[in-house]
């Protein structure tokens, strides 16, 4: 069964609305994503400002992400290899 010309047309416009509605929806994310980027960056920027280190605060912030053994056998790695370089 081939389509009319009229379903075509219909068909693209309910795509058509549907790509749009995609398209503006990742749009609001991503404006949203700048936002509370901006708002980290004001968080840093403030500890900064009380004297804290803002670098070893990240770094805490990605280690509290990660799984506890994966942290522990890394340190382990490397406490061997800081020894193996007399760095101990």
């Amino acid at each position: 069964m081939d389509m009319t010309e009229e379903e075509k047309i219909e068909n693209y416009r309910v795509t058509a609305g549907e790509l749009r509605q995609f398209i503006e929806r990742f749009e609001r994310l991503d404006e949203e994503k700048k936002n509370l980027a901006e708002q980290q960056k004001e968080v840093m920027a403030e500890a900064k400002a009380r004297g804290y280190d803002t670098k070893v605060m990240r770094k805490v912030v990605a280690l509290r992400k990660r799984d506890a053994n994966d942290i522990a056998e890394e340190e382990a790695v490397l406490e061997m290899y800081k020894e193996a370089l007399g760095m101990q």
